[in-house]
């Protein structure tokens, strides 16, 4: 989907170009080349990334409220 952040399967936000297979999986890369890796919406990342980057963002969105009150 256009406008919908994509992840590896680390957890990684990809914004670089992306390519779909046949099999209608997205990967990196603007062709399929043995670097491209497959890609995914943050729902299909398994439940403890999607935990680890939820506190992940909180966390950066905490420390910018403190920088916004000094």
């Amino acid at each position: 989907m256009k406008g919908v952040p994509h992840y590896t399967k680390s957890g990684s936000l990809f914004t670089g170009q992306t390519h779909k297979m046949k099999d209608g999986s997205l990967h990196s890369g603007k062709t399929h080349t043995k670097s491209s890796k497959p890609l995914m919406h943050f729902k299909d990342l398994s439940k403890g990334m999607q935990k680890k980057l939820l506190v992940k963002h909180l966390k950066a969105k905490a420390e910018m409220k403190k920088e916004k009150k000094a």
